[in-house]
């Protein structure tokens, strides 16, 4: 799978329902129908049918017509069945955290709507020292922390990468916005956490995080 096809294919599965028919015909040890993976989410069938036509679409799932084998041949119309694309390829998708930026956006229109962005920089930056003051409180590990916020941290050193970013969707919608309360909720973060060897800085990089955390310069 190219990098453009395992992109297009996480795409596929940022839907939660989408994602819970993949696990299903993944888990399942035999091809799954549409009506059985209905009933087992509690979809309908049409839904469940669009679902997993687009996990066919996106290469994650392949489908064929087979009859069930309880069902004698020639009697009825044969089921479409679906099952994982057998290229042995394991497909994680990114973690994303929209309520987070969900509730800094309500909260900074309440409080400023006629200058709602700046107003949501510094509920980013405030929720950020929050989490970070009770990172430092509790001796937990920064770069953890950020693991469990779907960041993807990866330490270089002095230098910490961020190889996710929790908000994806809406940063490819509205970049600087997104990005800018990124890097302002990584600031918090960091003054909370007391971290003084470390420095946010906006380094977009395609298919990551907007921000890095870099070395202080008098390191």
């Amino acid at each position: 799978m190219s990098g453009g096809e395992r992109w297009s294919a996480m795409a596929a599965l940022v839907d939660r329902s989408r994602r819970a028919l993949y696990d299903y015909v993944c888990r399942a040890d035999h091809p799954v129908t549409r009506e059985e993976a209905a009933a087992a989410h509690g979809m309908s069938r049409n839904l469940t049918a669009f679902h997993l036509d687009k996990l066919v679409e996106s290469g994650l799932l392949r489908a064929h017509y087979e009859t069930p084998a309880d069902q004698p041949r020639g009697r009825g119309r044969t089921p479409k069945v679906y099952e994982a694309a057998g290229d042995g390829l394991a497909i994680t998708v990114p973690e994303r955290r929209y309520e987070l930026i969900a509730e800094i956006l309500a909260d900074a229109v309440a409080e400023d709507p006629h200058d709602a962005p700046e107003a949501a920089r510094r509920h980013a930056r405030r929720r950020g020292r929050d989490l970070g003051v009770r990172i430092r409180e509790a001796d937990e590990d920064l770069v953890g922390v950020l693991g469990g916020l779907g960041f993807e941290p990866e330490s270089l050193g002095d230098q910490v990468l961020l190889r996710n970013c929790p908000f994806h969707a809406l940063a490819a919608r509205q970049t600087a916005l997104v990005c800018g309360l990124n890097h302002a909720f990584l600031g918090g973060l960091v003054d909370g956490a007391g971290r003084t060897d470390l420095l946010p800085r906006l380094a977009p990089r395609p298919g990551a995080c907007c921000v890095r955390l870099d070395a202080t310069p008098d390191r």
